[in-house]
């Protein structure tokens, strides 16, 4: 696998000398892409069996949860933290992450918290983190102001306000709408995902994250 991805460096080296030399001014955006998703494929070549793993738990509360059939890496995906400072899924390696997408303006992501917020309560820890992100682009009192209206206690306030981290999603493929909810495991691979709301406290959804978390030992 090292060598397709090193044989793969020099052909998008090839490649973009070739756009050089014809006065191309794309050069960094297709080199770069295309040696981050060779290197996503390297990172992230044993997401597909720990995903199949999770098949026969789709079903009840979690039959619009859909199983990842690629190897793609979420890790860079980026937001801030409750103290402003810059973070991304990276920063959650070790852990097997529940990601859910929100904004105070969508009422399913609202009516969903309260279920995410007990999850963290179940399940959070040393070994899974639930990690919703505020999307709002507003002040960020309105946001704190309902999380604080509903009782939310164990869940941090994560942001982004650029709305960045959703355009990322959509652009592959992996956003519709809000909300929208990945659970990415301990090397910041996706697992599989969900469009639109869910009981995350469920029975259902518990054995579901139970498993993919024993994947990740």
């Amino acid at each position: 696998m090292l060598q397709e991805v090193l044989k793969s460096r020099r052909l998008l080296a090839v490649a973009a000398a070739t756009v050089i030399a014809a006065g191309g001014v794309a050069v960094y955006v297709t080199s770069q892409g295309g040696g981050n998703a060779a290197l996503s494929v390297l990172a992230c070549e044993g997401t597909g069996e720990r995903a199949e793993s999770l098949d026969p738990l789709i079903g009840g509360d979690m039959a619009a949860f859909s199983v990842s059939g690629d190897h793609e890496s979420l890790a860079t995906l980026a937001f801030k933290t409750p103290d402003g400072d810059s973070t991304d899924i990276g920063a959650f390696a070790g852990k097997t992450v529940l990601l859910n997408i929100w904004a105070t303006w969508c009422g399913p992501c609202r009516a969903e918290m309260p279920a995410l917020d007990r999850l963290q309560a179940e399940l959070g820890g040393e070994d899974f983190e639930v990690v919703t992100v505020n999307i709002d682009t507003g002040p960020q009192e309105r946001a704190l102001d309902f999380l604080d209206e509903i009782g939310v206690e164990n869940l941090a306030f994560y942001s982004d306000s650029s709305i960045a981290i959703f355009n990322d999603l959509k652009r592959r493929s992996l956003a519709l709408g809000l909300p929208v909810t990945h659970l990415i495991d301990d090397n910041g691979c996706r697992l599989g995902g969900m469009q639109g709301p869910a009981e995350w406290d469920s029975q259902d959804a518990l054995a579901l994250i139970r498993t993919a978390m024993a994947g990740s030992d």
